[in-house]
């Protein structure tokens, strides 16, 4: 018998995320409650839930679910946080902090992925506090700043600057940097005028482009 969407999310939480050392009850529900196959329409359960990452329009793509889960965890989101998050892409992610309470910023350069974000994450989260943005995402978005977290699903050569400066004090930002190809996962913390910066895991993402990232 094929396997159905739900068994696909609960064998990915199994054997994807709680394997690899994943332990937060909070993001370990958020996980198995947004239906990840709703972002990756015409796809079966194996793929839309498999260990991969997966395309979208645009040249741009999906995590695989245990990077989403890590970066999630990482963050350290809790209900009622503001959540920069840049690169909205799918809006994948960006459903994860939603349904773990936060109030989200999201920036997108593709104003067509913002728009079928949009009309998605409208269905879903009907009354949730989301602005979705079309902008350069290494600018960040001061007008909302400062920010409790900030989450970048896209690598950048080095930490933008505006994104340090809008986080707020006690904050924390998860940004993938490095070479074209080949980065490692930054977590940044503000340490009253400080921020203070260590390394993750290995990990791979498209390029941030914008001002203060990658060039066109």
């Amino acid at each position: 018998m094929p396997m159905t969407y739900d068994q696909a999310a609960r064998r990915m939480v199994r054997s994807q995320l709680r394997a690899r050392g994943v332990v937060d009850p909070a993001v370990l529900e958020a996980m198995a409650r947004v239906e990840r196959h709703r972002f990756t329409p015409g796809l079966s359960p194996e793929v839309a839930y498999g260990d991969h990452v997966l395309p979208i329009d645009a040249g741009q793509t999906i995590s695989q679910p245990y990077i989403v889960a890590h970066m999630t965890e990482t963050l350290r989101v809790r209900p009622e946080m503001r959540v920069l998050e840049i690169g909205t892409g799918s809006g994948y992610q960006t459903a994860v902090l939603l349904t773990l309470g936060a109030a989200v910023v999201s920036v997108e350069r593709h104003a067509g992925l913002s728009d079928t974000a949009r009309r998605r994450l409208d269905a879903m989260f009907p009354h949730a506090d989301l602005t979705l943005v079309v902008g350069d995402g290494s600018c960040g978005y001061a007008e909302a700043a400062p920010y409790d977290r900030v989450l970048v699903a896209a690598a950048a050569p080095s930490l933008p600057e505006a994104l340090g400066e809008q986080l707020a004090p006690d904050g924390r930002l998860v940004i993938p940097i490095g070479e074209r190809g080949q980065q490692v996962l930054v977590i940044v913390e503000r340490r009253g005028d400080e921020l203070v910066r260590r390394d993750d895991l290995a990990c791979r993402f498209v390029p941030l482009i914008g001002a203060d990232a990658w060039p066109a």
